[in-house]
């Protein structure tokens, strides 16, 4: 991308954000006004787990007198036998439902992918944590995860080598590509409020037969293929993933897959696309998506306007609705079929906003400057 077009992009974010601000919530964006707003959130982090809405729901699962608090402690990473204090200890080994905080700002590489146990959340909440330049996040065969606040960039595919897995197993780690998270036959996943970008494959992937997800209030940036729902073509087991994209933020820098949806049901509202190369929206296997008050601004530079592409496949048919999104720069949005609901239950439902307000819905995209004592 020429430099003049990065800079356009990046002045265009300020404009549309503005300045960061981590104390005045805005009142259409559900799951902040939960919980930002108070000064005692430290206090009552569970808290979270409530506000969540979307395909993974409420997260209660994750909250209650059985929860076992576990402070990361120690940066390091031992993913064979990982020490008592560290990410991979609190994530993988220590037993029960438990919720993870960090004691201060650090910089984690992984060794090797983290493997994540169920009922697990990661609170990156009052720290500035980043999980950089080695291995990413695993989500295999698990349920009711959260990952909230953290910095994850620069993931690369690791040598071949073993990791404990959930449960105590140590296993071979490899065939990873180098993605900040994966998931791969979880449920009830919530990833909220991180920030994510620039790693070897892909930022977050949810696959074979992941379902139940909910991606919110994330920035992804400087990157080319962000975020991959469904396996492959040939995986019809993805029919029956659901996932809620809301409230995130995507660019300046990025190129395609935002996200790339292959079988299942995407409901993408109140997302800002700030420009794109390749395309915004995509998917293959007749997938279904509701687009619906979303703002698609294209790069004034780049030849290709149109915010979707799909990889047609001979008998599929194709839902793809726009509903009050809003388009700059010559943006376009290709409709076929018919506008399929997302059917929430009363735990996911949520009113979409007007596509004007979402400048303000996802001015605080990504991570939060959280700090103990003040409202976040």
């Amino acid at each position: 991308m020429a430099s003049k077009e990065v800079l356009a992009i990046v002045f265009l974010s300020i404009l549309l954000h503005g300045a960061v601000t981590t104390k005045v919530v805005d009142g259409a964006n559900v799951i902040d006004r939960c919980w930002r707003g108070q000064p005692n959130w430290a206090a009552n982090r569970q808290r979270l787990a409530a506000c969540s809405v979307g395909f993974a729901g409420k997260m209660r699962q994750n909250r209650g007198p059985g929860v076992i608090p576990y402070t990361v402690t120690d940066p390091g990473d031992d993913p064979v036998r990982p020490r008592p204090g560290t990410l991979r200890y609190g994530a993988t080994v220590l037993g029960g439902k438990v919720w993870i905080t960090f004691q201060r700002d650090m910089h984690i590489r992984l060794a090797q992918p983290l493997f994540v146990k169920s009922f697990t959340a990661i609170d990156g909440r009052g720290a500035d944590v980043h999980i950089a330049g080695g291995a990413g996040i695993v989500l295999h065969r698990v349920s009711s995860v959260i990952i909230h606040g953290l910095h994850i960039h620069g993931c690369r595919s690791q040598p071949e080598g073993l990791a404990v897995r959930p449960g105590g197993a140590v296993q071979p780690a490899g065939g990873m590509d180098g993605d900040a998270i994966r998931l791969v036959s979880s449920a009830k996943v919530w990833i909220d409020h991180n920030s994510l970008s620039r790693c070897e494959d892909g930022l977050l992937d949810v696959t074979v037969g992941s379902t139940d997800v909910t991606i919110s209030n994330n920035w992804f940036f400087n990157h080319d293929k962000v975020m991959l729902l469904g396996h492959d073509d040939g995986h019809a087991e993805d029919r029956r993933m659901r996932v809620t994209v809301a409230f995130n933020r995507f660019g300046p820098s990025v190129n395609q897959r935002m996200p790339r949806i292959r079988h299942g049901y995407a409901h993408v509202v109140n997302n800002v696309y700030l420009g794109w190369k390749d395309y915004a929206i995509g998917g293959s296997m007749g997938p279904s998506v509701k687009s619906q008050g979303n703002l698609f601004v294209a790069s004034a530079a780049a030849d290709n306007k149109k915010v979707t592409r799909r990889m047609p496949v001979a008998g599929r048919e194709w839902d793809w609705a726009s509903i009050g999104d809003s388009f700059l720069n010559g943006a376009v949005f290709k409709q076929t079929g018919s506008r399929v609901r997302p059917n929430y239950n009363k735990h996911q439902a949520f009113a979409a906003a007007s596509s004007n307000q979402v400048k303000s819905l996802t001015k605080d995209a990504g991570v939060l400057r959280c700090s103990v004592g003040s409202a976040c």
